[in-house]
């Protein structure tokens, strides 16, 4: 026994997060891709702009640390989206080491654009979750869930998580059926 659970409800605990989070992220992925496809990205590429944008000036390891991808994936990839004129690389005066990332105003308004394109009709796991929205008037917290990845990828990772999901509520209005950038940039 590990403490004071028994190795068979550690085991059924680990194979249903396994089990469930394959399932959850086999239908986020596809949603994904096809919100990505028509503007030629891909997940990792999408998902480092996001990051980009969100961050304001990432270095390479933080794109890896907070897109959980490896340091080489990370840097191969932007590579490829400065080649297609949507990120620039640099190096800071106070930190030679490592190479930052920037989005370029064609990455920003590629990122912005695909924003506009959000389908929620087109998005499993949100039409998965409207009958509880419906039943109890919100979306499920997820905080059981947050708390786990949180106590897997630390403070800092939630810190990031939850400063791009408060950027989109106060940079972005719903306009005309779309989302649309305010003039306010605000920073946390």
């Amino acid at each position: 026994m590990e403490g004071k659970h028994s190795l068979i409800e550690s085991m059924l605990f680990s194979q249903r997060m396994a089990q469930l989070s394959k399932a959850l992220w086999k239908s986020i992925e596809k949603d994904w891709q096809n919100w990505i496809k028509p503007f030629n990205l891909n997940i990792n590429e999408h998902h480092i702009l996001w990051i980009a944008y969100h961050l304001n000036g990432a270095s390479i390891s933080d794109v890896a640390k907070f897109g959980v991808m490896h340091v080489s994936t990370a840097f191969n990839f932007s590579k490829k989206l400065e080649d297609r004129g949507l990120l620039e690389f640099s190096k800071r005066e106070s930190d030679k080491r490592n190479t930052y990332i920037q989005l370029t105003s064609q990455g920003e308004s590629l990122l912005l654009q695909l924003m506009e394109e959000y389908e929620p009709k087109n998005n499993s796991v949100y039409q998965g979750a409207l009958p509880l929205r419906e039943l109890y008037g919100k979306f499920p917290d997820i905080i059981e869930l947050m708390a786990i990845v949180r106590n897997i990828y630390g403070e800092d990772f939630m810190e990031i998580f939850e400063k791009s999901f408060h950027n989109i509520e106060t940079q972005f209005i719903e306009e005309d059926g779309k989302m649309k950038k305010t003039n306010i940039k605000t920073v946390v």
